[in-house]
């Protein structure tokens, strides 16, 4: 890593305006563990480096993802590729309407023969779970993700039972215009880091992954580049990023803008600034620096806020939250530094 965390000059360009996107090939000094598993995932996911980069980050981040995208389009696919270059444990479940809670978390069941009772584990019980089509099920089978997401843990007849580490929850949604389908609670939808859309592919990347597939299957061919304690320590490590006290009020005054922007009903709560602090850290040291600038913080602010505001108007979709994030990113200053 470059720099010195415990510096108090660490350069920021107030000059220049943030970015917002970057080049599909990042940095030159990007992680190469990030770097290998982007070349690996993309085996698997043709043409959506982007995603799965900000992807990454969100796990570097130590947070969940939220995947709003039509079916078919590599969600699964996904998820499977990154859990097989971290080896880590991967469930999936299907959410209908009769999935039930238990089938989440758990469930104690009694033994009548030797009078005891054992607890038969949940499929959060692993390392990643993707949560597919998470707006198909139940309120109350949606709620039981809660304390999972947010506590690493889940609680059965009283008994808390801790969930193996790292845990991430990779969540998909249709579009709400799909049958079957209910918009997600306000309280649920603030426990994802990031909310993201693959999308359809490009022509190109769709005919060349028509022909992978012809002879194999090319998730076959991802390979291990670290496992799950080599995650856990650059987690530790992203966590020690240096965020000087300018970018801290300039996360804070991006998140105060949604309070007060009229095309803004519900602004972002201090959960989406910690949730924004933690993804640009995680995009600063990806890119190969110990310290936070400007762009790190734009570079993933539409990502972290787009799906924690609610606007005016009838039903209004993530285009126009886009829109509005972008708005409030243009008209908030830019930090100055000594």
């Amino acid at each position: 890593m470059k720099g010195n965390q415990n510096s108090m000059s660490h350069p920021v360009n107030a000059k220049s305006a943030v970015r917002t996107e970057r080049s599909s090939n990042h940095s030159p000094s990007l992680h190469p563990v990030l770097q290998e598993m982007l070349r690996e995932i993309e085996k698997a996911v043709n043409g959506k480096r982007e995603v799965i980069y900000k992807v990454l980050l969100a796990i570097l981040a130590g947070g969940h993802i939220l995947l709003e995208d039509m079916p078919g389009v590599g969600k699964t696919t996904l998820a499977l590729a990154i859990s097989k270059t971290l080896a880590l444990s991967c469930k999936r479940i299907q959410f209908t309407p009769d999935v039930l809670p238990t089938d989440v978390v758990g469930f104690t069941m009694y033994h009548k023969e030797s009078n005891t009772f054992s607890f038969k584990k949940g499929a959060a019980f692993c390392n990643l779970l993707l949560a597919d089509e998470i707006n198909r099920t139940s309120s109350k089978t949606q709620s039981a993700l809660l304390e999972l997401m947010e506590e690493g843990s889940v609680t059965v007849d009283g008994v808390t039972h801790a969930l193996p580490a790292p845990h991430i929850v990779i969540a998909t949604q249709n579009p709400i215009t799909c049958v079957g389908t209910q918009k997600l609670p306000e309280s649920q939808l603030d426990r994802f880091l990031v909310r993201l859309s693959i999308g359809y592919p490009k022509e190109q990347d769709e005919v060349d992954m028509l022909k992978a597939r012809q002879t194999a299957d090319p998730l076959k061919s991802v390979r291990q580049v670290a496992d799950a304690a080599v995650l856990l320590q650059l987690r530790r490590e992203t966590e020690q990023i240096y965020v000087s006290e300018t970018l801290y009020q300039y996360i804070v005054s991006l998140t105060n803008a949604t309070r007060s922007h009229p095309a803004i009903r519900l602004g972002v709560s201090p959960r989406g600034s910690l949730a924004l602090m933690q993804m640009a850290k995680a995009s600063a040291y990806a890119e190969g620096r110990d310290y936070l600038l400007p762009d790190d913080i734009a570079y993933v602010c539409p990502d972290v806020f787009c799906h924690r505001i609610l606007l005016h108007g009838a039903n209004p979709g993530a285009e126009e939250a886009q829109a509005v994030i972008q708005e409030i990113l243009a008209s908030t200053p830019l930090p100055w530094t000594d």
